[in-house]
């Protein structure tokens, strides 16, 4: 049980992660990229569509790590 616990606390975290990531890419993608070379606004794209994988890959992850815990999930 405690190893499930520590795998929550990282599977939280890389949600957080991921999702802070998203919101950066998604600003330097669209509202600032007037002020972007070309090579960082490709950049900020492709890092949209991984932390937005990132998000889902880890949300999961820590659905199962609740669900192995007995906890209610969400």
């Amino acid at each position: 049980m405690e190893r499930f616990e520590k795998w929550l606390v990282i599977s939280n975290t890389a949600v957080l992660v991921s999702f802070l990531g998203l919101l950066l890419t998604v600003m330097l993608a669209y509202p600032l990229a007037d002020a972007l070379a070309l090579p960082v606004q490709i950049a900020a794209h492709m890092g949209t569509l991984l932390f937005a994988v990132g998000v889902k890959i880890a949300y999961v992850a820590r659905l199962a790590f609740l669900s192995k815990l007995g906890r209610p999930v969400h």
